[in-house]
């Protein structure tokens, strides 16, 4: 979708576009009723920005959306689909590494572990969930807002392009 059709639906089609990059009413009513944006680059910095922080509840509402680290996501939805492609770069030789890690980090934080993965190898994201695991509670909120962040605006941006980018 161009960044003027998103701009211009309406308030129900728009919502439909950025609730698959994080279901949250207060984001994504903060992201649609900051309409219109200017560029990608700026709707993806509204994304990063809007409803900051998010709530506890906020978060365990957003996490369940989210497969485990390593786990192939299930469904036809567009969460699913965006969660198979962030995870492209975990093979299936670090399976059993991460199997452990998400053991250990549900036991730590009661919750599953949220990393953006999109751009990571699967070595990065274990290194990433083994210095996670030395966070206090309060710190790991904070590190989980910052991902799911950085997940729904890089969802965004590839569901809304620029001008002349179509073929």
């Amino acid at each position: 979708m161009l960044l003027t059709e998103f701009n211009s639906r309406s308030r129900d089609a728009a919502v439909a576009v950025v609730t698959p990059a994080l279901d949250i009413p207060r984001w994504y009513d903060a992201i649609v009723d900051g309409r219109p944006y200017a560029s990608v680059e700026a709707l993806t910095e509204a994304a990063f920005e809007a409803a900051s922080p998010l709530t506890e509840s906020e978060i365990d509402g957003a996490l369940a959306h989210h497969p485990r680290i390593g786990e192939r996501a299930v469904g036809q939805t567009a969460e699913a689909a965006h969660a198979r492609r962030e995870q492209s770069g975990v093979d299936a030789g670090a399976a059993e590494a991460l199997a452990a890690g998400n053991r250990a980090y549900e036991a730590q934080f009661d919750r599953v572990f949220l990393v953006r993965a999109a751009g990571r190898s699967a070595d990065d994201i274990l290194a990433l969930l083994q210095q996670r695991l030395g966070n206090t509670p309060e710190q790991e909120l904070a590190v989980i807002d910052q991902q799911l962040r950085e997940i729904a605006a890089l969802r965004l941006a590839g569901a809304i392009e620029t001008e002349g980018a179509r073929p």
